[in-house]
């Protein structure tokens, strides 16, 4: 008993020195990238935004006050304090809906990338470790797939069935998984005829084990860097679906349903419209600043950082 209490500090004396060289080096090469510094600090401030919306928004996004209809932002002429980014035409504080509105446009990207993800993982593993005929019937469904321009696949099934955010999540990642399966098909490919996946098969570990501990973990970083990449499309996508009216429907706040209901005022109320545009357009930013870094960092065949 004596021996084994100084063993037991000595390893958890050495998990936490490796725990602290992984978080120093990760710190290093991240603030040693300007651009991926500026993407975690747009993307931790949008996910703290979705997170405590109801803190932090002054409003509930879909209070109407119809004495306060098309206020403009707080620096002009007829700003009020009380809504600083101003009202929309129905009275509706617009600080609050953009606010509100981060909640949908990541609770789709990133639901959508995990479903897409997922089935695209597992069909690229299979296809890539397997080959043969499986592997030609899953690439043939794969090029179909992608014979069908996406979106116009995504307002067809849109257009059977009811727009909703559930529907939207699952359409968007069910035509999306064969950008993931074409490229986990061609990882696991280079990654199966190396030696230690040879020495596995030599002594008799069995295909599923295979794949799971020596196949899965050298497609990650692949993997998470087209996964981090696809939320930004995908919130442009999803924004894109809402302002057609076949996205996220009403009272729930998009900003594609923003940007919707402000075209028709841009002439006289031009900040209906901005304010969820130049959201878009720093939200998807941030996101894919810090994607292009996880793929400098990620990519073994990247020799330098960019800077």
């Amino acid at each position: 008993m004596q021996t084994e209490q100084p063993v037991k500090h000595l390893r958890n004396h050495t998990t936490e020195n490796r725990l602290a060289n992984w978080t120093r080096r990760w710190a290093r090469l991240l603030f040693k990238s300007k651009t991926g510094t500026i993407g975690l600090i747009i993307t931790g401030l949008i996910f703290l935004l979705a997170i405590f919306a109801p803190v932090l928004s002054p409003y509930h996004p879909n209070v109407q006050n119809y004495a306060a209809m098309n206020v403009p932002p707080v620096w002009l002429e007829g700003g009020m304090k009380e809504h600083l980014l101003g009202t929309d035409n129905l009275g509706r504080d617009m600080l609050s809906r953009i606010i509100y509105g981060t909640q949908v446009s990541l609770l789709v990207g990133v639901c959508s990338v995990v479903v897409a993800g997922a089935i695209g993982m597992f069909f690229g593993l299979i296809a890539g470790y397997y080959g043969g005929f499986i592997d030609n019937v899953l690439m043939r469904i794969v090029d179909a797939f992608l014979a069908i321009p996406n979106v116009l696949f995504i307002l067809v099934i849109l257009g059977v069935l009811s727009p909703g955010l559930l529907t939207l999540i699952f359409v968007i990642g069910l035509t999306n998984w064969v950008i993931y399966a074409r490229l986990v098909r061609g990882d696991v490919i280079s990654i199966k005829e190396r030696e230690f996946i040879k020495a596995a098969r030599t002594i008799g570990t069995k295909n599923p084990v295979i794949i799971c501990k020596h196949v899965l973990p050298n497609v990650m970083p692949s993997f998470i860097v087209i996964s981090t990449l696809s939320v930004a499309t995908t919130i442009v996508l999803e924004a894109s679906l809402s302002y057609l009216g076949l996205g996220v429907q009403p009272p729930t706040v998009s900003w594609g349903g923003m940007l919707s209901a402000g075209r028709d005022y841009l002439a006289t109320s031009w900040w209906i419209a901005t304010f969820p545009g130049l959201a878009i357009m720093i939200t998807v930013l941030g996101i894919i600043f810090l994607g292009d870094w996880l793929r400098d960092v990620l990519d073994p065949r990247s020799q330098t950082l960019r800077s």
